[in-house]
């Protein structure tokens, strides 16, 4: 069992940055990919940027690629996602996800713990 608790969420001005944090707690953190997702009001979750177990922090949707960066601190059992050049079409909840044996890094079913969710609104 893997236990995630996010944190970070607000309310920001366009242009503006963010960054998102996820605290895992409960199996070794370095043996899961983890990922983050988002969904908005009325529209499905979506893939925001992911971590392979491996270590490569290196998918990222398109929407998000040279704005946004996820890193993971294995020390801290954190995962980060830094947001920059923010857009009112950002807003979102924002889900951290993690799983052990991921295929297909961008889909949410493949992803078995989920945290909470934190709000992050930006502002035109």
């Amino acid at each position: 069992q893997v236990q995630l608790v996010e944190s970070g969420g607000g309310l920001v001005q366009a242009g503006g940055s963010l960054t998102v944090s996820c605290a895992a707690s409960g199996r070794p953190f370095s043996m899961y990919t983890m990922g983050w997702f988002r969904q908005a009001p009325g529209k499905e979750r979506e893939f925001v940027a992911a971590c392979s177990w491996s270590g490569g922090c290196t998918y990222y949707a398109n929407s998000v690629k040279g704005r946004f960066t996820i890193s993971r601190d294995s020390a801290k059992n954190t995962v980060y996602l830094q947001m920059n050049s923010l857009k009112p079409e950002d807003t979102a909840v924002y889900y951290c996800a993690a799983d052990p044996r991921i295929i297909n890094q961008v889909a949410a079913y493949e992803y078995d713990y989920w945290g909470q969710g934190t709000q992050v609104t930006v502002s035109s």
